[in-house]
């Protein structure tokens, strides 16, 4: 310990009366008290400090007879930390102004001339109303989606966190399906992160990046002298991935010759490199992934159907964000607060406005383009 009285939280005070400022400061000397005297500077405290408890003045600066700016400052500060309590303080009689900022959003008011003592009690009960809410949003999020990285806490992805949890442990061979930019291999990640292989290597391989004439030396190793230019024996992504967990990124776009030879390896157990005449077993947990319609790939003769089977132990859709209800905002401020660090940029959150607009956009993209749209306003 160093001696210090510990801080309960912080208490922004909005007021342009310095005697009242000092009284409030001393008053409550267990709260990390934050002063400001007009709406710009309590804007940006705000955004400084995301405070917990607020006491608004509603007669500010320019006008303090018009309530009308103190008004204005609460809806923005509002909007900027919507979780903070806010604690109106008007002048004697002038409870019409009151009750419309409780309207507004505030918590609750006090009339002038200050009484410390209720004061007092009402900003205590505020804050432990705020950390009783701040507790439930954490047990939310716990609920939700708590998959290392997963951020979101809809049903539908909830629902898919809890299936990844039941299938990690075993050894099925499994198939994520959805739209490009959903956090396929984020998911494929969790399955070996969670299983028995966890120690072992995670190895991925994007099918549709590698040219059709490498894609096998590259899964399946080569031996010296097996093509111009291979100068030594290598192994390939399969044999790395031995006792781990290797990630078949779209493997709809496998060719077609490549999977009769990934079809035997899944059956056997065992790999030939290319140029090569020698069994390498690998013992290996294959996940694959991929936004196309394998069965209607089957179909036109494009996908094997007894690799189709082989791979699609369980197959796990991963829905697009556009059906993850309110998990677009949940993401965005997770976004913005990593790169606003990551940019050393003074942000704190989105206005109203930006929220809405966010929640109600479709984002064809999914949460590549959120991260990239978030990124670029960062």
């Amino acid at each position: 310990m160093n001696g210090k009285t510990l801080k309960r939280g912080k208490l922004l005070v909005i007021d342009d009366d310095p005697g009242l400022q000092k009284q409030l400061k001393w008053c409550f000397s267990e709260y990390e008290v934050v002063i400001a005297g007009d709406r710009p500077s309590a804007l940006a405290e705000v955004r400084r400090h995301e405070p917990a408890v607020i006491a608004l003045d509603l007669g500010l600066p320019p006008d303090p007879a018009n309530a009308s700016e103190g008004h204005t400052a609460l809806q923005q500060i509002l909007e900027l930390t919507p979780d903070a309590k806010v604690i109106v303080v008007t002048g004697n009689g002038d409870r019409e102004n009151a009750v419309k900022a409780v309207g507004l959003g505030a918590y609750d008011f006090y009339q002038k001339p200050v009484d410390p003592q209720i004061l007092r009690l009402i900003v205590d009960r505020a804050y432990g109303l705020y950390e009783l809410g701040r507790e439930h949003r954490g047990l939310q999020c716990q609920q939700g989606a708590s998959l290392e990285g997963v951020i979101g806490a809809s049903s539908v992805m909830t629902q898919v966190c809890r299936t990844i949890e039941r299938l990690a442990p075993t050894d099925t061979t499994a198939l994520l399906w959805g739209e490009s930019g959903t956090g396929k291999e984020l998911f494929a990640r969790a399955l070996h992160t969670l299983s028995a292989r966890k120690e072992r290597r995670f190895v991925a391989i994007n099918c549709a990046a590698i040219p059709e004439t490498l894609i096998e030396s590259e899964l399946f190793g080569y031996e010296k002298g097996a093509f111009t230019g291979a100068l030594k024996r290598t192994p390939g992504k399969i044999e790395c991935a031995d006792g781990g967990t290797l990630f078949l990124d779209e493997i709809g776009d496998l060719p077609r010759v490549l999977q009769a030879k990934l079809l035997r390896f899944l059956q056997e157990q065992v790999i030939e490199r290319v140029g090569g005449r020698e069994e390498v077993p690998v013992d290996v947990r294959i996940v694959g992934a991929t936004h196309k319609d394998l069965t209607a790939l089957i179909k036109t003769g494009e996908f094997r159907e007894d690799l189709y089977y082989r791979i699609s132990g369980i197959t796990i859709r991963i829905p697009p964000l556009r059906e993850r209800a309110g998990d677009a905002v949940i993401l965005a401020r997770a976004l913005l607060q990593r790169y606003a660090r990551e940019y050393a940029r003074p942000l704190r959150g989105f206005t109203e406005d930006a929220l809405q607009a966010i929640d109600a956009y479709a984002w064809p993209g999914n949460v590549r383009e959120l991260e990239n749209t978030v990124r670029r306003a960062c």
